[in-house]
């Protein structure tokens, strides 16, 4: 997989800076690893590089791994990303352990074979489940003891402001994880692109590890004792800056649920300010004027009507087929797949899964069409990344115009996405020009009411010589946008906005490849101490596009565990005020909490189908379906009759069939005959569950109360919470592997 590194990479940091984020995934076939001292050329150096040189650095660095021995650990080639020439190795291991599998790489850099990253999954990991072996506070020692191995770790400090984002739900089956961030600094100030990345497993084991170099060689550094005052800077962007009224899309990750509101944000977004000159920083470099605010102007004044109304998936590939081929011999297109789906956004598309195939692997991706129109919806062109693999690529030679490439965008939407384009506006911030890639980005924002739509944009890449390189429309198709009638005014959102801004100082590069070797001191500005803050329209308060607004509540004896799984995304809590732990649940309920506890659910993402229905009563347009459908699949629930009662409260005696079913052991308990319950109140068990109560309680999954099992008790919030968490336990020691597809 080491071409998925390589093209992985840039396409990631590509799609989070300009919008475009086109996933591709890549295949090639593996170096000869059967030699210990395997030799590598490094490209334009002398310098070779054996096996035996990077087993030295790797086990200087992480003396524990004594279990592996040098044949275990496989080099790969060397590699390059685009536009750098660094080269770069790999070290892999996978082995069996007590019957186990554990596996890791990692990843070395450069003439001196520095580490780069670091990839470990142990064999064994339960004592790092929930409840941890060691707290964060803890694990952030650990973390801190890791990166004084490292010759300049006292030029590091701790960065608390990025959050570890995860949109979902985590299991229970999972090793927790703790994430900690660090920036090197220079004269104390941060550099934004030299950091170290390092994961402590909640049992103290140390199992990622990834360091951003930025510039190689000797960087230069402005000069610190030179900075413009931060008065002078604020003053300069509360007398140029503005903000503006902008609808926001919110989606509810676990639902699919968007909503809309009304909130205030900068008018012109700019990346910062110089603080020895006082420039802009836009997204073409330094400069003295401010980029100017355009008016919305739509790309079209009428809306354009689609050509066809129905898209036959024989057209899709017909048309696939001449809009991706490919100018070589050696490199052969291949349609994978033609699926009728809906892709994150709930459009109804065509997706065509399809590969470059060339001698040595090959690399793939999806194109989205309108479902009814063949409109494209996302496309992204693989050829040039492909050619330069295969060494066939071609320089553009003397770059096209801003202008031009604008034009030619705009035309290459007429084209291929007219039906959509009366929806969006001109560009009205900045455009962009990689020079390292020589491609322009275009973003071309939707407008609703006369209002610019936040995150929704048609975006576009053209190359220097005009064609075009990707293409991306959101939308999202909502009916009921809110009014801006009873907004606070322009000038009381200006007011706040500057009422809460404040400067963070860093040093910054003007580019991202290994030429732009000097680092420009640069006072970005932040509102409310937060990058990511907005102004609700209605009310004037702060919100962030990011938050961690965890809810927390109290129970006497199932506190830790209930916060841990609504901190997990497991359990739901709307207001931990109005709570109630102890409430009895509905077996709707129960099933999603467990569930959620052993499988990982999105509810929202491409080429989700609805390809059965167990239960008469549970129709694909239900909340719970997916959940009970899972719960089908895994043997939870069998179908028996033709509905299923979501509402109905759940007992513990249902609660430990349940259990065991999921854990596979149902044809052990079905033995009831060989069983024997301690009990006072076996008397109460239905003979038929005598066996999954008997598993249940040997395993520690549910206990008893004055030697009473109580399997009539109606379960609460409480007793799932505390009972899932052994369950988990029991099915990670099993090995058990809940993967739904």
């Amino acid at each position: 997989m080491r071409k998925l590194r390589k093209l992985g990479i840039f396409t990631l940091s590509t799609g989070l800076s300009i919008g475009i984020l086109a996933p591709s995934v890549s295949a090639a076939s593996p170096g000869n690893e059967n030699d210990s001292n395997v030799q590598i050329q490094m490209a334009q150096s002398e310098k070779v590089v054996s096996k035996s040189e990077l087993i030295k650095k790797f086990r200087d660095l992480f003396p524990q791994f004594t279990f592996l021995t040098d044949n275990d650990l496989h080099m790969g080639t060397g590699y390059q990303y685009p536009n750098d020439d660094t080269v770069r190795y790999d070290l892999s291991f996978h082995k069996k352990i007590n019957g186990k599998y554990t596996h890791g790489t990692i990843g070395f850099i450069g003439d001196q074979l520095e580490i780069e990253r670091f990839y470990y999954e142990p064999a064994n990991a339960e004592d790092a489940l929930f409840p941890a072996k060691i707290t964060k506070v803890k694990a952030e020692e650990v973390a801190k003891a890791f990166l004084k191995k490292f010759p300049d770790s006292n030029g590091y400090q701790l960065d608390t402001s990025i959050t570890d984002f995860f949109p979902g739900n985590q299991l229970l089956t999972e090793p927790i994880r703790y994430t900690f961030f660090f920036v090197k600094t220079e004269n104390k100030v941060p550099i934004s692109d030299q950091s170290i990345q390092i994961t402590v497993l909640g049992n103290g084991e140390v199992t990622d590890f990834y360091r951003n170099s930025g510039s190689s060689g000797s960087p230069s550094y402005d000069d610190v004792s030179k900075v413009l005052s931060a008065n002078e800077v604020i003053a300069k962007i509360k007398e140029n800056l503005s903000v503006n009224l902008q609808y926001s899309i919110d989606t509810d990750f676990q639902t699919g649920e968007k909503r809309v509101n009304l909130i205030y944000q900068p008018a012109i977004h700019v990346a910062g300010i110089h603080a020895l000159s006082g420039e802009w920083q836009t997204m073409n470099g330094f400069s003295p004027e401010l980029p100017k605010e355009k008016k919305i102007e739509h790309i079209v004044s009428q809306p354009i009507g689609s050509k066809q109304t129905h898209y036959s998936l024989e057209e899709a590939k017909a048309f696939a087929e001449n809009l991706l081929k490919i100018d070589s011999d050696e490199i052969k297109l291949r349609i994978e797949s033609i699926d009728e789906t809906k892709n994150y956004n709930g459009q109804e598309v065509i997706s065509i899964s399809y590969m470059y195939e060339y001698s040595n692997g090959g690399t793939g991706t999806n194109l989205e069409l309108d479902k009814n129109t063949g409109e494209i919806i996302q496309y992204h062109d693989l050829r040039r990344e492909v050619l330069e693999e295969n060494g066939e690529d071609k320089k553009a030679g003397q770059a096209i115009s801003s202008e031009e490439a604008l034009n030619q965008a705009v035309k290459y939407l007429k084209q291929y996405s007219p039906s959509y384009l009366h929806n969006y506006s001109m560009p009205v911030g900045e455009n962009y020009y990689d020079e390292d890639r020589e491609t322009y980005h275009f973003s071309f924002p939707r407008v609703v009411n006369g209002i610019l739509v936040n995150g929704e944009q048609i975006s576009v890449s053209i190359g220097a010589d005009g064609s075009l390189l990707g293409l991306d429309v959101s939308y999202s198709n909502i009916q009921n946008w809110p009014s801006a009638e009873k907004v606070i005014s322009k000038d009381q959102a200006n007011t706040k906005f500057f009422e809460q801004l404040s400067l963070d100082l860093n040093y910054t590069r003007e580019g991202h490849s290994n030429k732009y070797n000097h680092y420009h001191l640069v006072y970005t500005p932040e509102y409310n101490n937060n990058s990511f803050s907005y102004l609700n329209a209605y009310t004037g308060e702060w919100n962030h596009s990011i938050e961690n607004n965890q809810q927390t509540v109290s129970h006497p004896w199932a506190e830790k565990e209930l916060n841990y799984l609504i901190q997990a995304g497991i359990i739901d809590v709307k207001d931990a005020k109005t709570f109630d732990a102890n409430a009895k649940v509905t077996k709707g309920a129960a099933l999603k909490v467990i569930m959620k506890s052993l499988t990982r659910f999105y509810d929202v993402y491409p080429g989700q189908k609805n390809t059965s229905q167990s239960f008469e009563n549970i129709k694909s347009d239900h909340p719970l379906y997916q959940v009970v459908e899972r719960a089908v699949t895994l043997g939870l629930l069998k179908k028996e009759g033709t509905t299923f009662n979501l509402d109905e409260h759940l007992t513990k005696e249902e609660l430990a069939v349940w259990y065991i079913r999921i854990l596979g052991l149902e044809q052990a308990a079905k033995n009831q005959g060989i069983y024997q319950l301690p009990f006072d109140d076996a008397k109460d068990i239905k003979n038929e569950n005598i066996g999954y109560i008997a598993l249940a309680h040997s395993l520690g999954i549910l206990t008893t109360s004055d030697n009473k099992f109580n399997p009539k008790q109606e379960v609460s919030y409480a007793d799932l919470a505390v009972s899932t968490i052994p369950l988990a336990h029991e099915a990670y020691k099993k090995g058990i592997e809940f993967n739904i597809y």
